[in-house]
Parts: structure tokens; C-alpha cells; sequence
């Protein structure tokens, strides 16, 4: 791609030195990295002498015929086309702070009329998007996903260069490919009660790739072994590179070409990446017990599952997700005061007895340290490496 150097597979390649120079950390993953379904991207960053970013990728087994679950990461995109979409259609008093209705057409369709952990209660597509970056909310998405629907959401992110990506579904959410192709009729809504904007029911008519991938020796189903391999038919998918890249034309929007980055203004951008890289405690309104929600709940990298932030002088902008055993996390991580910032992303799967939807994963014992150690490893990594110039932001 234009705004990055080739991945780089050589021997030189930092990611495969990582793993290997740290056989405690890795040796379980490294000696068979097949069975756990790795994949890794890195970008390195260096900035020119005018500041502009400069950008060397490397990967660790990559690879687009190798299927995982994306889980939560897909709420990235759909919460930057929610932001794309308002500002498309231009209605004078439209924002992301409209009071956003959801009515229902259809069998299986919810009804939203107001949202229950935002402090004032309105459904909005800023409270929602809030909502997916701190704490990952399933319904959140699945609101964005009824007011932008199938077929919008499959263009969209076709004409940014993603045309493989399949987004197809709702979260959390047990419907038939029929159900999910017909979005729920929305509604905008002034302070004063005044109606904006009224979009009916939609019925896609998006044609998607077969994801027929089958995994595993068996799964559960009315709590009841099948020994059969579980199949990802009709399931969401998108690349590792396509959710690296999609996070970077966030973080730098001016190094990709207009026509690959989602159409934001600059109160967006800076709205997007405040709740990017917030914790659940830093938020007013929703608010969050963080009791339960710790502040890194949703940092996989650099943090796993540990209660205390590692790096207190660490920002981290990513999205995570976790779902039939995989585990992701896409990200930036910077540190100013140390002249550090990278891309991470990374996906691991953690289900050793080979059984899906049975909640016997293996996050705690392999995923969450994983992330935690390839984090450490790199950003030590970028400690050390040489010929930086200062970071100005």
C-alpha cells in the first residue's frame, strides 16, 4: 500500500526475534503457532525532521486463507461509518448527539427509545459509539449496525480498500440470515422533540462471500456435546491487515489517500480517539463501576488481564475483542516521554480442547498473558531502538 513500506518477512523481521529471544514468555506459542492460529502485525514509526510519519510494517504469520473470529473488533469500522453516514447526509440539526430511536418492522426487532447507561438516558450515536470503545457494549453496535445496515456498511468499506470484509451480523444476538438483513427503522430527534431525520426498514440485498470454515472437533448445542467440527457459516470477517489499517487512518488520516479514509471532521477524529484511548473511569456520562470495569478492561496489549495499569505513562488507542476463543487487540501505543509510539495487532486462539460455544477457553492461561507479554516485548523493543527523531504532537 502507498502509505506504508512492504511487510517485511526476512530474518530481520523484530516480531520473529521477539518471539524467539523470549522462549518463557513464547516457547508454548512458538514451538507449535499453528494450533493457536497467530497472527501479528507491527508498524514501526519514525518521523521525518517536518514531523511526518514514516512507516516500516512487519508480520508474523499472516495470513488471509487462515480464518478468525473477529469479534468486537468489527464495532471499529461501524462506529467510523456511523460518524461517516450523519455527515454524508447532511441534515441540517442531524449530529451524533441526536436522540436516535429504533422502532421495529420485523419479527425479532428490538425497540430502543432510550439508553440506560448514558447519564441522561439518550440514545445517541455518540453515547453509543462511547460505549463500544470503553467497555465494547454488544447492543451499542448492534444499534449502529440497524442505521447503517448490510449493504451500506459492505460498500463503504469496499471503496475505502477493504473489499473482503464481511460485517454481517448483529452481536450477541441469536438471528437467521433473513432476520439479519433487514435493519430496524430509525428515528432523529431534537432536545425540543422535533423529528430530524425518519429512515424506514431496510431488507439488504448484499451478496457476501461463504464463510463456511469449519474449526475444532465439536461444540455445544442445548447443553449437549455435538462431535462435529463448528462451523463459522455466515459469520463476520475481516482481515488483520484491513483492522491494522483501519485504526491507522484514524490515528493518521493525513497519509492515506482521501478516498481510503472514512469522511470525519476534525471534532470527530478527536471525539473518536478521546473514547479510543479513555478508560472506563475517565467517562462521566456513561459512567462505569470500576470495581468491574478496571481500567484495563478493554487494553489487551501491554496489559492483559492485570487489574493495575502496567505502563501508567502509556496511551493506548485500539479496539479489543474476544468470542469462541479468539482473542484481539488492535492498536497504537505511545509514550511522548520516552519518544515511543507503534502499532500493534495481534489475534490468538485460545480453545486447546478443540470445543466451541461452551465457554471453556483458555483467556486467563494463554491469551491474556500473550498480549500482555508481546506488548512488554515490543514496547521494549522500541525502547531501545535508535535513530528516533522527538515525537511532536
Amino acid at each position: 500500500m502507498s502509505y506504508a513500506q512492504p511487510l517485511d518477512l526476512t530474518s530481520n523481521n523484530p516480531l520473529h526475534q521477539a518471539l524467539n529471544n523470549n522462549p518463557t514468555f513464547f516457547n508454548r506459542i512458538t514451538s507449535n503457532p499453528d494450533s493457536f492460529r497467530v497472527q501479528i502485525i507491527y508498524t514501526q514509526i519514525n518521523r521525518n525532521k517536518r514531523n511526518k510519519p514514516l512507516f516500516k510494517e512487519f508480520s508474523y504469520r499472516l495470513n488471509n486463507q487462515e480464518y478468525f473470529y473477529p469479534a468486537s473488533t468489527v464495532k471499529m469500522p461501524i462506529a467510523l461509518l456511523a460518524l461517516e453516514k450523519i455527515n454524508e447526509l447532511g441534515i441540517k440539526g442531524l449530529t451524533r448527539s441526536s436522540i436516535m430511536i429504533t422502532d421495529s418492522a420485523a419479527v425479532a426487532q428490538d425497540h430502543v427509545y432510550n439508553q440506560p447507561n448514558a447519564n441522561d438516558g439518550a440514545p445517541t450515536i455518540e453515547n453509543y459509539i462511547k460505549q463500544i470503545f470503553l467497555v465494547s457494549d454488544n447492543d451499542a453496535f448492534n444499534r449502529l449496525y440497524e442505521f447503517l445496515g448490510q449493504e451500506y456498511i459492505q460498500r463503504k468499506l469496499k471503496e475505502k480498500g477493504y473489499p473482503d470484509a464481511i460485517i454481517r451480523h448483529r452481536l450477541q444476538l441469536n438471528r437467521t440470515v433473513e432476520q439479519q438483513a433487514i435493519t430496524n427503522p430509525v428515528k432523529f430527534y431534537d432536545t425540543a422533540g422535533n423529528l430530524i431525520y425518519e429512515q424506514p426498514a431496510i431488507k439488504s440485498n448484499a451478496v457476501f462471500e461463504a464463510t463456511n470454515v469449519l474449526l475444532g472437533k465439536g461444540y455445544m448445542r442445548d447443553g449437549k456435546i455435538i462431535n462435529e467440527p463448528f462451523s463459522f457459516l455466515n459469520k463476520n470477517r475481516i482481515y488483520l491487515h484491513d483492522l491494522h489499517h483501519i485504526l491507522q487512518s484514524v490515528i493518521f488520516p493525513e497519509q492515506f489517500p482521501r478516498k481510503k479514509r472514512f469522511n470525519l471532521t476534525e471534532d470527530d477524529y478527536a471525539f473518536v480517539k478521546k473514547y479510543m484511548s479513555s478508560y472506563p473511569r475517565e467517562s462521566e456520562s456513561p459512567s462505569y463501576d470500576s470495581s468491574y470495569y478496571y481500567d484495563t478492561y478493554c487494553k489487551f496489549l501491554l496489559q492483559g488481564s492485570e487489574r493495575k495499569t502496567l505502563y501508567p505513562n502509556v496511551k493506548i488507542y485500539n479496539k479489543v475483542g474476544d468470542a469462541y476463543g479468539f482473542l484481539l487487540d488492535i492498536a497504537y501505543i505511545t509514550d511522548p516521554a520516552n519518544n515511543i509510539e507503534f502499532m500493534l495487532s495481534a489475534v490468538i486462539s485460545c480453545n486447546n480442547d478443540g470445543i466451541y460455544n461452551d465457554d471453556q477457553y483458555e483467556y486467563d492461561a494463554l491469551g491474556f498473558p500473550f498480549m500482555r507479554d508481546l506488548g512488554i516485548v515490543i514496547y521494549q523493543h522500541e525502547l531501545k531502538r535508535k535513530g528516533k527523531l522527538p515525537i511532536i504532537k
